[in-house]
């Protein structure tokens, strides 16, 4: 029976903040967070949120420094962890854990990627694809873990959605490219990050080309799921072309469901194959039965 807290940042309102959770009950958390004279309004769902100049008060007051990743593992582990499915509306403390990761010191960067990948309009081009693509590269290749190109490319490869083919694709490169270049980043990085965003509008890699290998295969991973996890994607691609009408809509998903069909390979990577290509098969052949 434990209360955690993780260090202050995430950038919110003119300073940082960090995560408060219990190991044990909601019950140990709210009487903690009580004690301590935080609101009820800070509270979001499995932790609290907390001001940086309440930290060092927290941790004196018996709460436990861990880092974010360690705070999140301890959450899932108590079972009171609201899953990320569940709140796509936010994210923040997966994504900001992840993006420290990668990119850390880029707070400004990192708030105007959550803000885009959390617009109204979209609904499985979001946040919680993201998420998705960055748990996907993990699987692909644990232990060692993804390199930082691939990584970013995956943070910017739908951080402009209109839902334009080729075109979102490509003003998410030059997004990329803009960003990146003033975050200071070299410039082999920089334009290695453009190329594998403009990939992701086909899925096409070149053989041998194992940085985009990783990242298309992530992207396409949600085709592997389950039938219930398929079936949900589907219902939310539909929602992110809710302004097409149902003919318009069929036809144009079925020609893309015919593209994905004729892709050979699907999957690019041995890891990709093996985890999602005979579900991805079945999802989108029956998709198209």
């Amino acid at each position: 029976m434990a209360i955690y807290v993780d260090p202050p940042l995430w950038p919110a309102h003119g300073t940082h903040f960090s995560h408060l959770i219990s190991d044990t009950s909601l019950e140990e958390l709210h009487s903690f967070a009580a004690a301590a004279g935080i609101p009820d309004r800070a509270f979001d769902g499995d932790h609290y949120d907390v001001a940086e100049a309440r930290y060092s008060a927290l941790v004196a007051a018996g709460a436990v420094p861990v880092e974010g990743r360690i705070l999140v593992r301890k959450l899932i582990a108590s079972g009171l962890r609201i899953p990320a499915r569940r709140r796509s509306s936010s994210l923040k403390l997966p994504l900001l854990t992840r993006w420290n990761e990668v990119l850390p010191g880029h707070d400004a960067l990192f708030l105007d990627l959550l803000d885009r990948w959390g617009e109204e309009h979209r609904r499985y081009h979001g946040r919680t694809h993201l998420l998705a693509v960055l748990e996907a590269l993990d699987l692909l290749t644990a232990p060692a873990g993804p390199p930082r190109t691939v990584l970013l490319a995956a943070w910017f490869h739908d951080a402009v959605y209109r839902g334009i083919a080729g075109q979102d694709e490509e003003e998410s490169a030059r997004l990329a490219e803009d960003r990146l270049a003033h975050a200071g980043l070299p410039a082999a990085e920089v334009d290695e990050v453009a190329r594998l965003v403009r990939m992701t509008a086909e899925h096409r890699p070149e053989t041998g080309d194992e940085a985009a290998a990783l990242l298309s295969d992530a992207d396409l991973s949600v085709l592997g799921g389950t039938p219930a996890a398929y079936a949900r994607y589907l219902a939310a691609v539909r929602q992110d072309f809710a302004h097409i009408g149902d003919d318009d809509f069929a036809a144009g998903r079925a020609a893309v469901v015919r593209r994905l069909l004729e892709l050979d390979p699907l999957f690019h990577t041995q890891r990709g194959r093996e985890l999602w290509r005979e579900a991805a098969r079945r999802n989108l052949q029956g998709e198209l039965g």
